[in-house]
């Protein structure tokens, strides 16, 4: 059963004058933070009137801390959040929407996922994880690691998301980010298909970022769908490092081993469309 939207009789004149400045400044996400400096307040000043405001089923508590503005007329006081992107970029910074979230924005993909892939630099406890309705999944990578990514804006906030290329290497080093091995697959062969295709950016980014299963998989698959040149597959060949890897870490221990790519292929590569 939804809740009936909040009362605006309900609120004093200085919280009414705080969620029309947040509503004016399109916020996502607000913190005591955010109202101390709107507002010249104290921390617990602050975080008293956001106490009350969630009370008032104003603004919904996202974590300890952090809030999520409720819209005027909605109709459940614990909406899901409009743009996850955005939620995103608050909760995981510094970070950018990656795997299958960047690869249906590149029109890489016609799957849809219901979750938000984001790859961040900052601690993170779970690789799963939910806020307001809305699922993340969340991989964390080195420090220094976190380039290769555009600018888009939404709304008047910028949303930071992992270049096709770059995109490409994360899913090739961790596929489960891809949707796993088979969509990976699929992903990467559209990827050649389309306009995004640079091989030379990608050899640059795979370079940077220095995982040898990336060269693996890339080399091997770019090989099957790609129109990379022999000098560019043989510039990718220098950097496989030693041992077997899977096509698929998360799929079985059996396939056929390519020896160039010291890579065991298991999963149904030929199925892939061209």
């Amino acid at each position: 059963m939804q809740s009936s939207p909040p009362d605006l009789a309900g609120l004093s004149a200085a919280e009414r004058n705080l969620l029309d400045t947040i509503t004016a400044e399109e916020k996502v996400t607000v913190s005591a933070d955010d109202v101390m400096e709107l507002r010249r307040l104290t921390r617990p000043a602050a975080s008293r009137i956001l106490s009350r405001l969630e009370a008032k089923g104003w603004v919904q508590r996202i974590k300890r801390g952090l809030y999520m503005p409720i819209p005027l007329g909605a109709g459940s006081r614990e909406p899901a959040v409009e743009d996850a992107w955005l939620l995103a970029m608050r909760l995981f910074a510094p970070c950018h929407i990656s795997g299958w979230s960047a690869a249906e924005h590149w029109d890489l993909t016609e799957q849809i996922f219901n979750a938000v892939a984001v790859v961040t630099s900052a601690p993170q406890r779970r690789g799963e994880q939910a806020y307001g309705g809305v699922r993340f999944r969340v991989r964390t990578i080195p420090e220094g690691k976190l380039f290769g990514s555009r600018k888009v804006w939404v709304g008047s906030h910028a949303v930071s998301i992992a270049d096709p290329s770059r995109m490409l290497i994360e899913i090739l080093d961790a596929p489960e980010m891809g949707g796993g091995g088979r969509h990976t697959v699929d992903v990467v062969s559209a990827y050649w298909r389309s306009e995004h295709a640079n091989a030379d950016s990608l050899l640059d980014y795979a370079i940077r970022y220095g995982r040898g299963t990336v060269f693996k998989r890339m080399g091997y698959l770019a090989e099957r769908f790609g129109s990379a040149p022999d000098t560019w597959l043989s510039k990718c060949e220098e950097h496989v490092t030693q041992g077997v890897s899977e096509l698929d870490p998360a799929g079985p221990k059996r396939g056929t081993i390519v020896s160039r790519w010291n890579l065991r292929v298991n999963l149904p590569v030929d199925e892939a469309p061209r």
